[in-house]
């Protein structure tokens, strides 16, 4: 049994604060396992470019370990659907993503959020990014998520 424990995921968010990306990712699993289960730890200013799990369809369970984070649900068009404030201690701890769903999420504080999903893991066929979103590490990703920041901001409730 591995356990996740406090010293684990500030362990995990410092290595986001000093990363590039702004975030690190802890398996579980190995890649060829049917269930994936990772801690993914994130701090504000990663981009997570929005992606669906399809051909094949993934399920997918994220829920918030610690601080908070905002689930953006897009239709295939790129709206915002629906936007859920990921936190332990609020009334929305998690989400239960279907196959084919748009989604991406923003860290409002330094978080660490436990996912799983379907296996095995292939990276080509693992997700489908959004063509109306820009990519990771290009030029307009930051444009983009300033913009899901400001929607955040003027959707979500004061506090």
């Amino acid at each position: 049994m591995r356990p996740i424990t406090q010293e684990l995921i500030d362990r995990l968010l410092a290595q986001a604060a000093a990363s590039p990306r702004r975030r690190v990712p802890y398996n579980f699993h190995e890649y060829h396992e049917t269930v994936q289960r990772m801690i993914n730890a994130i701090v504000p200013g990663s981009y997570v470019t929005p992606h669906k799990h399809e051909n094949p369809d993934k399920v997918e369970l994220i829920a918030a370990l610690t601080g908070r984070a905002a689930m953006l649900w897009y239709t295939d068009t790129g709206d915002i659907q629906e936007l859920f404030l990921l936190d332990p201690a609020g009334p929305v701890r998690g989400v239960d993503i279907p196959p084919r769903t748009y989604h991406n999420f923003v860290a409002l504080t330094p978080c660490a959020v436990l996912e799983i999903i379907q296996g095995p893991y292939h990276p080509d066929t693992h997700k489908q990014f959004a063509p109306w979103a820009p990519r990771e590490g290009t030029p307009e990703a930051d444009a983009y998520l300033a913009a899901l920041e400001r929607y955040i901001r003027d959707t979500l409730p004061a506090g």
